[in-house]
């Protein structure tokens, strides 16, 4: 009798154990895809070469501070957040980190990041923000997601232009519970608050549903009014690297185009318009942009270029008003500028946002370093403009003096 007690006692304890692991792996599985049930789970993967410390289990820490976070998140916030969304492939983890980390910097109001790259990338991206001071990251909530695309048709749209660029055009229809949102490619930083940006919003009209600044503001040296060989928006095309999306009024729109006397829904226009244009564009998703606005100009309105600041807007002398009139506010480092020696002054603003240390006082840990650095890159015009880049950032700097962040 007393062995078949022990056994019905040590199949129950099996049970309870059993029943406790697959109700945890259920949790794990749910709290990595950021709340949000996707066909493909986020992962820590191990790393080839790995050593015994680099394994999964290492990880651990930072994981139960993403899962305490996202716990967090069923509070309902004091006010709506502003939301970030940024994509990244391939070794482009740093960059991404430091764009986020200016953001972070600069702004005044609680954001949340919206991050979509390969899964692989995953274990990085929360070990790197989960080790920043607890009064930084109070300041933001971030979610990972993996890179999706129409199952018919995802190895044409990851292929198209750089790999995972044109994930930016499926966010409307990825991130449904989220009304607005500014999307930045990973080759930005803020220099300015984030706020100042996403207020543009209240600017739109009742029918304008995105804002994007120029492609270029001198004609003379523009691309899209030179080589284009497909319709584009305005005089000189629009520059997609920085972008506010209303994306509730994107899901709701019916867009004019040129393949149908219909207007098409944002989920109906974009594989059409691909097949249609795709052996005339040469900068991917950003041309189908500039093509859709073209047909529908009522639903864009144009912001400044110091609010995507470029190259292109000092190589062959200034031809950015609003930034000699208020400095640069959001410097974007295409064409890998923040990493080689072709602009040192934009890799200069770069590393000094890189290597700033959270809890320094910003004057001497960011910008006098910077203007240090600055200074020695006049022998191009972009170095002798380099006013444009630290004007007025002495004020944005005040906010990070009102973080109480430590270690």
């Amino acid at each position: 009798m007393r062995r078949y007690l022990r056994a019905l006692l040590l199949c129950m304890v099996f049970a309870v154990f059993s029943g406790f692991y697959f109700y945890s792996k259920l949790f794990h599985a749910e709290v990595l895809n950021g709340g949000v049930r996707t066909n493909k789970q986020v992962f820590l993967p191990q790393r080839e070469g790995a050593t015994a410390a680099d394994k999964p289990g290492s990880h651990t820490h930072w994981y139960n501070r993403y899962i305490m976070r996202q716990r967090s998140l069923a509070d309902p916030p004091v006010e709506a957040p502003m939301h970030l969304a940024v994509v990244t492939c391939g070794g482009r983890l740093e960059e991404t980190l430091t764009m986020i980390k200016s953001a972070v910097l600069f702004s005044i109001k609680q954001l949340c990041v919206h991050i979509f790259a390969e899964d692989q990338l995953h274990a990085s991206f929360m070990e790197a923000l989960e080790s920043w001071p607890d009064a930084v990251r109070t300041r933001f909530n971030y979610s990972l997601y993996s890179i999706s695309f129409p199952s018919e048709n995802a190895a044409e749209w990851k292929k198209l232009f750089k790999p995972c660029a044109s994930q930016r055009l499926f966010l409307p229809l990825i991130l449904k519970g989220v009304d607005s949102v500014v999307y930045v490619d990973s080759d930005i930083v803020f220099l300015q608050p984030v706020d100042r940006l996403w207020a543009l919003l209240s600017r739109f009209n009742s029918t304008q549903l995105a804002a994007m600044a120029p492609e270029h503001e001198e004609p003379r040296i523009a691309w899209y009014n030179r080589f284009a060989r497909h319709p584009y928006y305005g005089r000189t095309g629009i520059n997609s690297g920085v972008m506010l999306m209303n994306m509730t009024r994107m899901r709701d729109a019916f867009f004019l185009n040129d393949m149908t006397s219909v207007g098409l829904r944002w989920e109906e226009l974009l594989m059409p318009l691909l097949q249609k244009y795709k052996l005339n564009i040469t900068w991917g998703d950003q041309d189908l942009l500039n093509i859709i606005f073209h047909y529908n100009p009522e639903f864009m309105l144009e912001f400044p270029c110091q609010w995507n600041y470029r190259p292109d807007h000092c190589i062959y002398g200034s031809n950015c008003a609003s930034a000699e009139e208020e400095g640069v506010f959001i410097l974007h480092g295409n064409r890998g500028v923040f990493h080689d020696g072709k602009q040192p002054a934009f890799r200069a603003v770069y590393e000094a946002i890189r290597q700033y240390s959270f809890g320094t006082d910003p004057v001497s840990g960011l910008l006098d370093p910077l203007e240090e650095q600055l200074l020695k890159t006049t022998h191009t015009y972009c170095g002798k403009s380099h006013p444009l880049f630290t004007k007025r950032l002495v004020h944005s700097l005040a906010n990070i003096n009102n973080m109480a962040v430590g270690g």
